[in-house]
């Protein structure tokens, strides 16, 4: 039996055609996308039906069922063309979805394939397979499937962004210039945010307020950072002189000892985590920032899939879960299953890096290219 279950039209287009027979008033979407009728949802509607190129109104000239099932009122005529339609491709698009198996199908082929009689297996519950599913896909995902996502962002003058609602850990940020070209922003040691800012009297002793709580104060750190002059701590010069080869020459060897870290004029950045805000230095605002960042695929339906490449190790970390984690199961199981899962995730790696021979080739041509002084 086939895998794909959209036709060509569906896949790219978003629609399915029917030709009318003069008696048939029901035609069937088959597509992967649910239709949303607006009697159900009048802001999410997602379709819509035509019978030549004229609309069709909902509740008068067709319902739809819970089944996906569009039902003329009155059966089309023979030769009339019905065509449902998808709205907004935002909402349907699954282009590349073949590369992907749901959590939901991994659950379901382990119960058949390595759970009953005769099996290493005999018997486990849905929800211990969920459970070590779930926890498999979460660890996977911080260092091999590729979870990674990305928001663009524009600082505000408060120098700030709040840290998206899914979010487990950074990976990059980025300033884009004019030319649409990324420009790595660093962490910073220099400065830090403070979780908490008492207030203090003269003897620099916290007060409370009437529920006996400390106030709270304003960060005289942020403050500073805020107004600093990132030049002062780069050493970058901004002097016409700078283009001058005598001048050049007199000054030359004078940022002699400068750190790399900060010898840099993207600027910095700091996890505000009290707040949970990144918090970047002055010379960033306004710019606009690309921020990639690491999800544990949970967080919402459509990323709770795993990338084919990897669905063998999904299976040998369940599998492994489970018998580590029962009384009885002989040691040499477990440890078979622990070697199995190492494995099964080493290949995952090699896969999902993506490694192409042509393109290292293409790097290597300049390997031995002389640097001109």
């Amino acid at each position: 039996m086939a895998i794909l279950t959209e036709t060509n039209e569906q896949y790219y287009a978003g629609q399915q055609a029917f030709i009318g027979d003069g008696a048939i008033v029901d035609f069937l979407w088959t597509g992967d996308t649910t239709l949303v009728a607006t009697i159900v949802s009048t802001s999410n509607a997602n379709f819509t039906v035509t019978l030549d190129n004229v609309a069709q109104v909902e509740g008068v000239d067709y319902t739809l069922s819970a089944t996906n099932n569009v039902q003329f009122a009155v059966a089309p005529l023979l030769g009339q063309v019905i065509l449902i339609q998808l709205n907004d491709p935002a909402l349907w698009s699954n282009y590349g979805g073949y590369a992907y198996i749901t959590l939901e199908d991994v659950i379901n082929n382990f119960l058949v394939a390595y759970v009953g009689e005769g099996k290493l297996i005999p018997g486990a519950k849905r929800t211990d397979v969920m459970f070590h599913a779930k926890r498999g896909l979460q660890e996977f995902s911080y260092d091999t499937l590729k979870s990674i996502k990305s928001q663009e962002l524009t600082i505000p003058p408060s120098l700030s962004v709040i840290i998206p609602q899914d979010y487990v850990n950074y990976v990059r940020l980025s300033w884009i210039d004019d030319s649409g070209v990324k420009r790595i922003i660093y962490p910073t040691t220099l400065t830090s945010n403070p979780y908490t800012v008492p207030a203090q009297d003269a003897n620099g002793i916290p007060t409370q307020d009437d529920l006996g709580d400390n106030l709270e104060g304003t960060s005289l750190t942020n403050e500073r950072w805020e107004a600093l002059n990132q030049t002062s701590v780069t050493g970058d010069r901004n002097d016409f002189n700078v283009y001058n080869w005598s001048w050049e020459k007199m000054a030359y060897g004078q940022r002699y000892g400068m750190l790399p870290e900060i010898s840099q004029s993207n600027g910095w950045f700091t996890i505000d985590e009290r707040e949970g805000k990144f918090s970047f230095s002055s010379n960033l605002a306004s710019k606009l920032i690309i921020l990639e960042y690491v999800s544990d695929g949970l967080a919402l339906d459509a990323d709770s899939r795993i990338p084919k490449m990897a669905e063998e190790a999904i299976y040998m970390h369940i599998a492994y879960s489970i018998l580590a984690g029962r009384s009885g199961v002989q040691e040499y199981i477990v440890q078979r299953f622990k070697k199995d899962r190492r494995a099964s995730l080493r290949n995952a790696k090699i896969r999902l890096s993506n490694i192409k021979l042509g393109e290292i080739a293409q790097v290597m041509r300049g390997k031995s290219k002389r640097i001109k002084h």
